[in-house]
């Protein structure tokens, strides 16, 4: 749009280096050992020509064959398969006198069969050529000496090459960034082609470097880069740059890699360190995991069975042709005189008999050849890629908001889609939209919010009461129209909050998720509106909420943020920066980020977010006023099926402060593969004493007929296994909201959580606490299958509900039995708190154990191990990110699609390619009776 513009702001990992110099320690130094040999001499070709015979160019071909491999390669796909090699074996033998029949008549049903296949295999691949041919001939400009820069064709790129890419321009190779147009040095990346995220990351150059902003700075530029060899890992990077005799480490914040675009920067400046098939990029092109479907898998085994029998019969045949041709010379003349019509052949010498039987043992062979089907395989082939075809041209399977269709991303699995027994399901993003709304808050042990939440509704609608979200309805309190916020309560929306008892506490909550997060602000100049781009749906609700309640976070720089505050003495909005220090980066392992600003009066605040399992536990003794009361909320959030993140903060001294940023910055500057551990642990010193402020509570809205799909699912008799990191209340009230819990439905709760448990994990010795916890979760296992055979008869009415700790447990050798027998014998199963190898292991251990086909469905990274472990993974294209659909089989845009794919295409493409292979296998032996119904006439008239 026009009238937009970005300011000049800083995103999540700007921090990751200082612009200072770099500390390197002799025991964290990896640069020169294993795996970390690379040397690129930046700007000086000569000096690198030895090195780059090494490294290898900038071409890339994702083809399967070229011009010369293509005839072999193709030819030897082919005859891998048993069917087609047999066939090759008879067309060879129809050329010698042992063939019941001309050559002609075996040669071209298999040169038709194999000719269709591979043709097919070379359209394929032309399409893929093409594209490659497109890429590699792409221009990018590249210095060519005394500062002048040129263009060259991507393939043509060098290691050690400087590259000046422009606005909306792909990285031609993996890149280290130098310079930036923009005065701070950095530069906004969209990675949609690597991992499908559509915000924007923010990428930085070193001081040093940044400079370089012109072409003719790049004239005397000299620099050697040492780094690790090229890998597969997309967000780590570890090197060293030598400029002017003084080294400077460097991190994924530098590097910018091929296939990402620049966006929102006129140019920038870089070097290539990876060419080719060596870049990140091309070493994550792998294939996923070959799967096969159940009917092919039977079809394979009654081949097999058919060419044991072809082999017995003419074994058989063969011995008695053996006999009967020894015993065919009485005195000197043959019996069947008719056999041999000169002396030249031995195919009928009663002299020779066991080399004639060895001869009509391959004629046999190839008489009884219509045993096997020869059109077979390339039929399937044929009809499997017409069902891909049917299932992508879907209109009902077409999401028009995000103007995506259904993708069958392989056409091996059509037909196992109407074989599908257990679905196991992603929540985050697969069951809800992943689209959060900032509905509720609890801020100093008091709760905001009057909404009222699907979850809720449902639950009232079980217990037959109405809802306030009835009268809602008639207008009486509006929903709100703001994307990601839901919130309504005058107690504190328009300035409000300066009233209530602890409007200090409030101010500081609500400045707290205006400054506490990596969201890059838009500005539209024409109508001075600010919106946000986040790196999760979560922080983009908070940073609207503060916004729409007095606190407008709408600018930021490498070094602070700034906002538009409420001023509560003045009653007007006042701008107010905040100087930015540090940033505390969230993970999965540390459930929490922090930043810590120095304000206008020159304080030290810590501001720090993060889930309540490791928020309480480091709340100073007099930062727990209102524990009890948050708890209390959180409890009743859960509920209501909502997510929540406690906020908290406190005050630092200049010496605490000064001592944690040495050390801070120093971890930050090594060169090491544990460096993010080390920073974790630096962290946790500072990350303590904190003042409890409140909770936010998010909702993640059900997609759109979720509930009536697995509705539709349980009628078919599939069973739904959820799988979601989320706590225990809110996966149980989301099952209900989505009908996969039912009122009535006897649920069986194997939980860590408990006073018996609490207690043995204060135990000193862990391992003693372990073996206690474990068995603990083994007799609830116990107790739940007793349950089970008391209510065997009505299954039905059963759910069990695991959490991630007992998961744990439960999958470990001796108790996943008993886990699973417990589980199969549900209805529902909810795995709470799961991470992503549990749910990994989980779909390996149903699909292993049960023999059952299982289907696996997610949207996010963290799903590509479920994916790729179920028969069938089925990637939804939703908020996170393209990598769970790059590792699908089919890649559909919401989750009640799932019901028109297995129910219709499953089921018809299960039909279709089950009458087809019986048609055939009918045509084949109608041939045979026909056969042996001519040759019995014959025999008996005595012909």
């Amino acid at each position: 749009m026009g009238g937009n513009r970005r300011r000049r702001h800083h995103f999540s990992r700007i921090h990751a280096f200082s612009c200072g110099k770099a500390s390197f320690k002799g025991e964290h130094s990896l640069i020169g050992g294993p795996g970390f040999s690379r040397i690129v001499y930046c700007n000086e070709a000569e000096r690198g020509e030895g090195s780059l015979v090494s490294y290898g160019d900038n071409y890339v071909s994702t083809t399967k064959y070229t011009v010369a491999t293509f005839l072999p390669k193709s030819l030897f796909e082919q005859f891998r398969r048993v069917a087609n090699f047999y066939f090759l074996i008879c067309a060879i033998l129809s050329f010698f006198p042992v063939s019941p029949y001309s050559a002609v008549s075996n040669v071209v049903p298999l040169v038709v069969v194999v000719a269709a296949t591979m043709g097919k295999e070379a359209v394929e691949d032309w399409k893929r050529k093409k594209q490659d041919i497109d890429m590699n001939n792409r221009k990018v400009k590249v210095h060519r000496g005394e500062g002048i820069f040129g263009y060259s064709k991507w393939k043509d790129l060098k290691v050690g090459d400087i590259v000046k890419v422009e606005k909306d321009e792909f990285f031609p190779a993996d890149l280290i960034l130098l310079s930036s147009s923009n005065d701070d040095a950095i530069c906004y990346v969209e990675t949609m082609n690597l991992d499908g995220e559509t915000n924007l990351k923010v990428k930085q150059s070193l001081e040093e470097t940044s400079k370089l902003q012109e072409d003719s700075s790049f004239q005397n530029f000299k620099a050697i880069i040492k780094c690790e060899d090229p890998n597969a890992n997309l967000y780590s990077f570890v090197g060293s740059l030598e400029l002017e005799d003084q080294l400077y480490p460097l991190s994924p914040q530098h590097l910018l890699l091929r296939d990402s675009k620049l966006r929102n920067t006129e140019f920038i400046y870089g070097v290539v360190i990876f060419t080719g098939h060596d870049t990140k990029v091309m070493q994550n092109s792998t294939e996923p995991p070959s799967k096969r479907s159940t009917v092919e898998k039977r079809m394979d085994k009654i081949i097999y069975f058919l060419f044991l029998v072809l082999l017995l019969i003419s074994f058989i045949g063969s011995v008695f042709f053996g006999i009967a041709t020894r015993e065919d010379l009485e005195n000197g003349v043959m019996k069947r005189w008719y056999l041999r019509p000169d002396d030249t052949t031995i195919y009928f010498d009663p002299k020779k008999a066991p080399v004639a039987a060895m001869l009509h043992f391959l004629t046999a062979l190839m008489l009884y050849s219509y045993l096997i089907p020869i059109s077979l395989y390339v039929s399937i082939e044929v009809v499997k890629v017409l069902q891909s075809i049917f299932i992508n041209q879907d209109l009902h399977m077409y999401y028009e908001e995000t103007d995506r269709p259904a993708h069958a991303r392989t056409s091996n699995l059509n037909e196992e889609l109407g074989q599908v027994d257990t679905i196991l399901s992603d929540k985050t993003g697969t069951l809800t939209c992943n689209s959060m709304e900032f509905i509720k808050c609890s801020i100093a042990g008091i709760a905001y919010g009057q909404g009222v939440t699907e979850v809720e509704r449902a639950l009232a609608r079980r217990k037959g009461v109405p809802t306030d979200q009835e009268l809602t309805e008639d207008g009486n309190v509006p929903k709100s129209s703001i994307k990601g916020f839901n919130f309504m309560d005058e107690r504190i929306m328009n300035g409000n909050w300066i009233n209530e008892p602890h409007a200090n506490v409030i101010q500081n909550f609500l400045r707290l998720l205006a400054v506490c997060h990596t969201a890059i602000p838009e500005v539209d100049d024409e109508i001075g509106k600010v919106s946000y781009e986040a790196e999760s749906p979560d922080e983009a609700a908070f940073v609207v909420a503060a916004r729409e309640l007095g606190f407008e976070f709408y600018e930021r720089t490498q070094t602070n943020i700034s906002l538009h505050e409420f001023n509560p003495r003045s009653g007007k909005t006042t701008e107010r920066s905040y100087k930015l220090l540090n940033i505390l980066e969230f993970s999965s392992t540390r459930k929490r980020m922090s930043v810590i600003v120095r304000d206008e009066e020159g304080k030290l605040l810590l501001f720090s977010k993060g889930a309540d399992s490791v928020m309480f536990e480091r709340l100073a003794r007099n930062g727990r006023e209102f524990e009890e009361k948050t708890k209390q909320h959180i409890e009743e959030y859960a509920d209501a099926g909502l997510r929540t993140l406690i906020l908290a903060y406190r005050e630092l001294d200049e010496e605490e402060y000064n001592l944690f940023n040495e050390e801070f910055m120093e971890a930050k500057n090594l060169v090491s593969a544990d460096r993010e551990q080390i920073v974790e642990e630096i962290s946790e010193k500072i990350e303590k004493d904190l003042i409890l402020l409140g909770v936010t509570a998010v909702e993640d809205k059900l997609q759109n007929g979720v509930p009536e799909c697995i509705d539709k699912l349980a009628q078919a008799g599939i069973k739904l296994w959820v799988l979601t990191g989320d706590k225990m209340e809110t996966a149980i009230n989301i099952g209900f909201a989505c009908s996969l819990l039912r009122q009535g439905m006897k649920q069986i709760i194997i939980s860590s959580d408990t006073t018996e448990t609490k207690s043995l994990e204060k135990m000193e010795d862990k391992s003693a606490a372990a073996v206690a916890i474990k068995a603990s979760v083994i007799h609830q296992l116990a107790k739940g299958k007793e349950l089970l055979a008391e209510s065997d008869e009505n299954s039905e009415a059963l759910a069990l509900i695991i959490d991630g700790k007992s998961l744990t447990y439960a999958l470990e050798d001796d108790v996943k039995d008993l886990f699973l027998e417990l589980a199969v014998g549900c209805a529902s199963v909810i795995c709470c708190r799961s991470s992503p190898k549990q749910k990994a292991l989980v779909t390996r251990l149903v699909k292993i154990k049960t023999g059952s086909t299982t289907l696996a469905i997610g949207d996010g990274a963290n799903d590509v191990g479920m994916l790729q472990e179920a028969d069938i993974g089925i990637g939804i294209s939703g908020v996170e990110g393209m990598q769970a659909v790059m590792s699908s089989d089919i890649a559909i845009a919401q989750f009640r699609f799932l019901e028109r794919l297995l129910l219709v295409h499953g089921h018809w493409c299960y039909r279709r390619i089950s009458s087809m292979l019986q048609e055939i296998s009918h045509w084949h032996q109608h041939f045979k009776h026909r056969f042996f119904g001519w040759n019995e006439y014959l025999v008996k008239h005595k012909c």
